[in-house]
Parts: C-alpha cells; structure tokens; sequence
C-alpha cells in the first residue's frame, strides 16, 4: 500500500513539474496580450485557478466535515483541515491578485465589490476554522465543532461565486455568462486553453500538496502519540 502511495506521489510530481513550465509558457508567450490592460491581464490566469482550487479545497472540507459528523474519524478530520490550510492559501493568492488586477484595471487596490468582499468572508471563516482546529479539549469535541464551521463556510462558496451575478456588480466581470442567457463576454480560444491548462496545472498542485500535507500530519500525530505514551511511561 505504501509503495503504491509512494508510485503515485511521484507521478504525480512527475507530470506537475513539466506541466508548470508548459502552463508558463502558454501564459507568457502563447497566449496573445490583452489590448486594454496589457501584460497586467497575465495574471487573470492565476487569479481563477487560485479561486477554482480554493473553491475545490472548501468543497473538500465540506464533504469530509459531514463525513465527521456522520463518522468520527479521524482520518476525515486530517484531510478536512489539510485541505482548508490549501484553500486559505489560494484564497489569499485570490485576493492578492485580485488586489492587483484592480489596481490595474479600477485604479484602485480593494473596493467593497460583492465578490471581493463576500471572498474575505469565505478567507476568515476559514481561518477560524484553523483556529478551532488548534483549540484544547478532547479531539472528538475539536473535530465536530470543527466539522460545523467547516459546512458553514462551503455553504459560503456559491455566494461568492454568484455575487456578481445577484448583485450586478459593474466592477468586476463576468467572463464566462452573464444575466439569464448566462451570455458572458468569454475570452479569446488562445486565452481560453492557456486559461484552462493553468487550471488543470494549480488542480494537480491541490492534489500534490493535499497528499503531502496528509502524509505529514498523520506522521505528526503518530509523534504525538508515541511522545504521549512516553511521558505516560516516565510519569508511571
């Protein structure tokens, strides 16, 4: 089982190293620079994958918190909070570039906009979610009350997904439909497949740092419990 873990890791390893530098080339030099904003516009294609995984990784955390709550175990609660320490790191890569896309598109870094507003409420309720994760008292406690603000926040995502479209923000655009038709402005093919390939490429990232981070912490906890029953030992 082990040694299938260890073929998949560096598969996957393997197929993320050159798709990184194919997802850069189609960015950088494949892909046509966009008339209005210039090369600024580059950074469109980190700031949707970074918001598609976060997304990605919130779901994550939503299925295995209802798993906890049917279920305790404790594998469950390793890879809920694994994925929500991913997904509060692209969630901040999501609101830095959007910082920035603003910046060069409204001439101004943050505006209380739907969408950026109702993903800073997404970023904290996950990082609270961190938190109750580190609190003390007995893991099962930690885990259900963990578990809840982990469904609170998923429910969140498709708010912050549809924020513009409810609210009919004219700041922030809506690529892909618009309104009842969804007939969004859309992108140009070339953009569309480097658009695409970055997506696929942060997708395999997610799930590479998703089995290292469970690898990791169940190393930590096998720790834990040996440091545990040492000091039981000395104690005794």
């Amino acid at each position: 089982m082990k040694k299938n873990t260890g073929i998949i890791d560096r598969l996957l390893l393997f197929t993320l190293i050159p798709t990184v530098f194919i997802a850069l080339y189609l960015i950088f030099i494949w892909s046509p620079v966009e008339k209005f904003m210039g090369a600024s516009q580059k950074i469109f294609y980190f700031h949707v994958g970074s918001a598609w995984v976060a997304f990605l990784a919130f779901g994550v955390v939503g299925y295995y918190s209802v798993r906890v709550l049917i279920k305790p175990r404790l594998q469950h609660h390793i890879n809920a909070g694994i994925s929500a320490e991913i997904g509060v790191l692209f969630t901040t890569i999501t609101l830095i570039t959007g910082m920035i896309w603003g910046k060069s598109s409204w001439n101004t870094w943050w505006t209380w906009e739907p969408r950026l507003a109702t993903t800073l409420i997404l970023w904290f309720i996950y990082v609270a979610y961190l938190f109750v994760r580190k609190m003390d008292g007995s893991m099962e406690k930690i885990a259900r009350l963990s578990a809840v603000f982990g469904i609170i926040g998923v429910i969140n995502v498709p708010i912050v997904f549809m924020a513009i479209r409810w609210w009919n923000t004219k700041l922030h655009p809506v690529v892909f439909g618009e309104g009842k038709n969804q007939s969004g402005g859309g992108v140009e093919p070339d953009m569309l497949v480097a658009l695409l390939f970055s997506i696929f490429t942060i997708t395999l990232l997610y799930a590479f740092l998703m089995r290292k981070g469970i690898e990791i912490e169940k190393m930590r906890h096998i720790v834990k419990k040996a440091k545990s029953k040492a000091m039981e030992k000395l104690a005794g």
